[in-house]
């Protein structure tokens, strides 16, 4: 599996901007996809993951402000960023998993298989 992402740029406190994810060559199906960000102070943290359309599971840092999606026809997962605060800013990783349901990720020892490369967001404050 491969995934590319995409979306990430510079954007002013309060502001918003959507990431996108695509997964190809994908022989079997994906359970789950979602994002994970990471800074150089903190490790690696689910910000949010879903199902086939359903069960969405966030971080409680980003509930209410942002909006996963996934368009399952096109292995395509969505991050809808709003109300972006400076602590936002970090490299986001795109993530999917054959097995794992998304409403684990996030839990000790439950890892994406597949990860994509990072793409930068920054909130200026």
């Amino acid at each position: 599996v491969q995934l590319q992402a995409s979306g990430g740029g510079v954007v002013q406190a309060g502001g918003s901007l959507n990431l996108s994810c695509a997964a190809s060559e994908t022989i079997f199906p994906i359970t789950a996809m979602g994002w994970y960000r990471q800074t150089p102070q903190l490790q690696r943290e689910l910000v949010a993951s879903i199902n086939n359309g359903k069960h969405p599971n966030y971080a409680d840092s980003v509930k209410g402000r942002f909006t996963i999606s996934r368009d399952n026809a096109n292995n395509t997962v969505y991050l809808q960023m709003n109300s972006l605060k400076p602590e936002d800013t970090a490299l986001y990783y795109c993530a999917a998993d054959r097995v794992a349901d998304a409403r684990l990720w996030g839990l000790p020892h439950v890892w994406p298989d597949y990860w994509g490369q990072g793409t930068l967001v920054t909130v200026s404050s």
